[in-house]
């Protein structure tokens, strides 16, 4: 049997395409690709993915290769990489699905040579110290007659004002010059706000994509909707929710929804965030707890069990109020969800 959600998120395939038209713009003469790892950020890759690539999107990042066997059905399988690289068991289905390893060890790349080798791509540690090739491991000789299409790194510290980003933008120069490849790839979405110099010939934007990146020019994708379960009115002094983190004013009237933390919506926006119904705010109220908010529907006292409201989603606003990064708000957020697009 199947059941509706009390909870939904409303997703814009258009705000999505024009938010990767636009960084493909801000990307200048290099070409945009799409990170569509995490289920696209917790909003459907099946659902991404399409869209993206009827826009003119040609090159998609994933992190695992069940994420590029959930999209090679919908697009090409040699235009989707995987940024945590290849082991000894994903080997046979690898090369049987198609889709391109990021080899960042020197063991990754002796196994992609010693299983047939071919095309792949190379991720470079230009100073973050996570993935990727570091400079103990760094020997030009690795790279002998190997088909590498994309030379790669990660910016650490793309989201501030810092002199890391250019001693990373200089390290990455000087290790990916002794490579032979094809296209080379630095910029997530923060680090196309950088500058051309940061571009090369490939960017890869993924939370401005969904609207999480503070920009003029971006639209929100995610809206997340809630069913209303019930509706009272309280008077002045009642308590709401878990540990009486809030306690009425004065006399209110009150809507609890089905959303809660398990849905994504953050404990730590107890408090401090709002729904909103045909323009009007309704503050959260109380302790966001595991599959229930509660509102303060006063200024909206029309609103009966069954409506349903939008809960705010704005991520750089959320962001700030819940002190919670925008990708731990996005890639949390719907998980029993229905999802609808637009």
């Amino acid at each position: 049997m199947s059941f509706p959600a009390p909870s939904r998120l409303r997703l814009d395939g258009a705000a999505l395409v024009a938010n990767w038209k636009y960084m493909a713009e801000l990307s200048g003469s290099a070409a945009a690709g799409a990170a569509v790892k995490a289920n696209a950020y917790g909003l459907g890759a099946r659902e991404v993915a399409p869209r993206l690539w009827a826009a003119g999107c040609r090159d998609f990042f994933v992190a695992h290769w069940g994420e590029a066997a959930e999209i090679a059905d919908l697009v090409p399988a040699q235009n989707i990489y995987v940024l945590n690289g290849i082991c000894e068991e994903d080997v046979v289905q690898a090369r049987e699905l198609g889709a391109i390893p990021v080899l960042n060890t020197p063991a990754q790349i002796a196994l992609w040579r010693a299983s047939g080798g071919g095309r792949c791509h190379v991720m470079l540690d230009s100073g973050m110290n996570r993935l990727g090739l570091g400079p103990e491991q760094y020997d030009p000789m690795l790279f002998d007659g190997m088909d590498i299409d994309i030379a790669m790194s990660h910016l650490a510290s793309a989201d501030e004002i810092t002199s890391q980003n250019a001693a990373q933008l200089v390290n990455f120069i000087a290790m990916s010059q002794h490579i032979g490849f094809r296209r080379r790839s630095l910029a997530n979405s923060c680090g196309i706000t950088l500058g051309a110099d940061y571009h090369f010939d490939l960017t890869r934007p993924g939370i401005s994509l969904y609207g999480g990146l503070a920009l003029d020019g971006l639209q929100q994708v995610a809206y997340p909707e809630a069913r209303i379960l019930q509706v009272r009115d309280l008077p002045a002094g009642s308590p709401v929710g878990y540990n009486y983190t809030y306690v009425a004013k004065s006399d209110i009237r009150v809507a609890t929804v089905a959303i809660g933390y398990a849905d994504g919506y953050v404990r730590a926006l107890s408090n401090v965030g709002t729904a909103l119904v045909g323009g009007v705010e309704l503050p959260v109220i109380g302790r966001v707890s595991m599959d229930l908010v509660t509102l303060d529907i006063s200024n909206a006292p029309s609103l009966s069990e069954n409506d349903w409201v939008t809960m705010r989603f704005n991520l750089d606003a959320q962001a700030k109020l819940s002190g919670v990064s925008p990708y731990e708000l996005l890639t949390g957020m719907g998980s029993r969800s229905d999802r609808h697009w637009n």
